[in-house]
């Protein structure tokens, strides 16, 4: 095992004195952790089972999985890293763990802040992207089942199915995309600013639904106004994104190595939030398009093959509610799912192309 003190981020790890320390501050770490990130630390980018784990951390002493699912997790905690979005741990599921920050000597490195203003703006922007690719995939989901509700009433009605279909799915993809967007980089954002607590990836989630929410409120009701000269009746902005931002950090926070467990819990926080925004008298997105048919009667759409089954003329509090837990479960498991899928593939390039770099 290399002794030698090493760098990552803001810290600084000391095998042989078996110290961790934060910008010059010591971090209490119980010894068997100190091990299992010294472990990870050395392998320089390689995988570590749970066989090397038991063998080099536990020294065969039998523990069940959750001992070393416990002892990552606190890793984590520690580091202020993420599972969804990880920045030193990275999950290889059924696998193990390998450590992806770029890591250099203590004695070797300077202070200059521009390499880890590097790494923070590419976390960022690789979150982001990944937010919104996950998001985009959800509102492919919802545009085309509400496309093909309102084109099944389109086509009974003489009127352009396939085209209304296409337009629903564009119009999701693009709207879930922008919002995805805006809460993925509310969440890396506040990952910088405290990443160690949970409550930032909820606030910088919130922070960015609240951001998105507004702006495509404000621009929405003046471009009705202002091109159609109609006002249109409430839709998702502000509060939405609000609810349904903090549903999704706190998800992102929540997830860990076992993909369909960060999934479900997804969905459940999502379907939570688009039943709080029912219980706020909030619109997501099918109550958006409600309001929208009704401001204009002669519009083609419309979500019968919903309400018709709930005994409710037009979108009715059930249907209201039923549509918004499932668009918020959709979301909310979209971009989880971009966090850990599409994020982990990113980590994973630039943990490549920092070591060929630096054996170069």
């Amino acid at each position: 095992m290399n002794h030698s003190s090493v760098r990552f981020g803001a810290f600084r790890l000391d095998p042989a004195n078996r110290r961790l320390s934060r910008d010059g501050s010591p971090v209490d770490l119980n010894a068997r952790y100190l091990d299992a990130l010294i472990l990870l630390v050395d392998s320089g980018g390689e995988l570590v089972t749970k066989d090397r784990f038991m063998d080099e951390v536990w020294r065969g002493i039998p523990v069940t999985d959750e001992a070393l699912t416990q002892a990552i997790r606190t890793l984590r905690r520690t580091l202020g890293d993420s599972a969804a979005a990880p920045r030193f741990i990275e999950t290889i599921p059924k696998h193990g763990y390998r450590f992806v920050a770029p890591v250099e000597d203590a004695e070797l490195s300077t202070s200059e802040p521009a390499p880890t203003l590097e790494i923070s703006h590419s976390h960022f922007l690789r979150q982001t992207l990944a937010a919104m690719s996950g998001t985009m995939l959800a509102g492919a989901l919802v545009g085309l089942s509400y496309g093909f509700i309102g084109a099944a009433h389109s086509q009974a009605n003489g009127g352009g199915a396939i085209s209304l279909l296409l337009v629903m799915v564009l119009v999701s993809v693009f709207s879930a995309g922008v919002a995805g967007a805006g809460i993925g980089a509310g969440i890396a954002a506040l990952q910088f600013v405290q990443p160690s607590r949970w409550y930032w990836l909820v606030a910088g989630g919130a922070l960015g639904g609240v951001t998105i929410g507004a702006f495509a409120n404000l621009i929405g009701s003046d471009a009705f106004r202002l091109l159609f000269g109609q006002e249109v009746g409430d839709f998702a902005g502000a509060k939405e994104g609000f609810v349904l931002g903090s549903a999704a950090g706190l998800a992102a926070f929540l997830a860990d190595r076992r993909l369909l467990r960060a999934l479900s819990i997804a969905a459940l926080l999502g379907a939570g939030a688009g039943l709080a925004n029912t219980a706020l008298d909030g619109r997501m997105m099918a109550g958006s398009l409600e309001s929208l048919v009704l401001a204009f009667p002669s519009s083609q759409f419309r979500l019968d093959g919903i309400t018709r089954h709930l005994g409710e003329a037009g979108l009715g509090p059930v249907g209201q509610a039923l549509t918004s837990a499932f668009e918020g479960a959709v979301f909310s498991t979209g971009i989880v799912w971009g966090l850990v899928i599409v994020g982990r593939g990113a980590s994973a390039a630039h943990l490549h192309s920092s070591l060929s770099r630096r054996s170069a």
